[in-house]
């Protein structure tokens, strides 16, 4: 029997991120440093959510990024050096999960398996959202690395257990991500004002063991003075949810909340984690492209997602 289709390669005619090559079976990943993966839908509140504003998100990004592609041998002076640190590095784009509308457990499933073949192939997978709800399934994945801290930069902290019934939608990655044995810590950065979470949540998650650092602290007090709160581990993924910069850099979000964090703040966050230990995967969701302010969001997206590949080269993670 023929395996069942996994993913949707990037059709004729549009870009794949930074015009990396595409693939076109998930074994073409062999040898790749790493894997871009689009993962358009989680699983909605209401039909309303089926038409989720961030299903072209990963498009959008892919063009977005394309106005890098031209300095990938340059210098980068947020790194401190050549961009990819003069290293080989192998890039791929496997398009996006293959998706059928309604079959939430199907796509939640196939996009597991994505991510485990990728990593298989022994490629870092950064996943382009898509909503909040994708991470669940993502991090399911990774039930084989021991311990795993998870990250998570965002402006709320998605610990409602359930939301019309349903335990696995956009506000509730971080309490499922505390339920998997292989997660052994958290810490969520960027956190402000007023959200999802109830009070219950907010104990919940603090009973859990997450350390919950806000965004005023990093404005008041530098990121320097919040990176003791990264757990320590071996492995580390990181979630990021878009809104937890601010909106002057990315306008582009369901939910805009003030005081955010800047650029450098999120980019020397993410830094600092790899230097701490293994990144063994990123996710970038909740880019709501038709919020948008002349693609800012997407391309700042974009950048953040070719600073992680920078900064993983500049510590030899990948690259030859």
């Amino acid at each position: 029997m023929p395996e069942p289709q996994l993913i949707s390669p990037i059709p004729s005619g549009l870009p794949s991120f930074l015009d990396s090559e595409r693939i076109k079976r998930l074994d073409q990943v062999e040898g790749a440093d790493v894997a871009i993966i689009g993962v358009p839908y989680g699983v909605p509140y209401d039909v309303a959510g089926m038409r989720s504003p961030s299903a072209p998100a990963p498009s959008a990004v892919r063009a977005a990024s394309r106005r890098f592609t031209r300095y990938l041998a340059h210098y980068d002076f947020d790194l401190g050096g050549p961009l990819f640190n003069d290293r080989d590095v192998r890039i791929v784009d496997c398009g996006d999960v293959f998706m059928q509308s309604g079959d939430f457990a199907g796509n939640a499933s196939r996009t597991e398996q994505v991510v485990r073949t990728i990593r298989k192939h022994g490629a870092v997978p950064i996943i382009l959202g898509g909503d909040h709800a994708i991470p669940i399934p993502v991090m399911r994945a990774y039930d084989d690395v021991g311990s795993m801290a998870v990250i998570q930069l965002d402006a709320h902290i998605d610990w409602r257990h359930e939301v019309n019934g349903v335990t696995e939608g956009l506000s509730s990655p971080m309490r499922r991500a505390s339920e998997l044995s292989h997660v052994g810590g958290m810490a969520q950065f960027g956190i402000r004002g007023t959200g999802s979470a109830g009070k219950e949540d907010v104990e919940a998650a603090l009973g859990y063991g997450s350390r919950l650092v806000m965004a005023e602290q990093i404005h008041d007090q530098g990121v320097a003075s919040v990176l003791d709160q990264i757990p320590n581990a071996s492995s580390y993924y990181v979630t990021f949810d878009i809104d937890g910069l601010d909106p002057s850099i990315a306008p582009g979000v369901n939910t805009p909340s003030p005081g955010g964090l800047t650029y450098f703040q999120a980019a020397r966050l993410i830094e600092a984690v790899i230097q701490r230990g293994k990144l063994v995967g990123l996710d970038i969701v909740e880019i709501v492209p038709d919020n948008d302010v002349g693609d800012m969001t997407s391309f700042n997206t974009a950048r953040l997602v070719l600073f992680t590949i920078g900064a993983l080269a500049h510590a030899g993670q990948i690259g030859r």
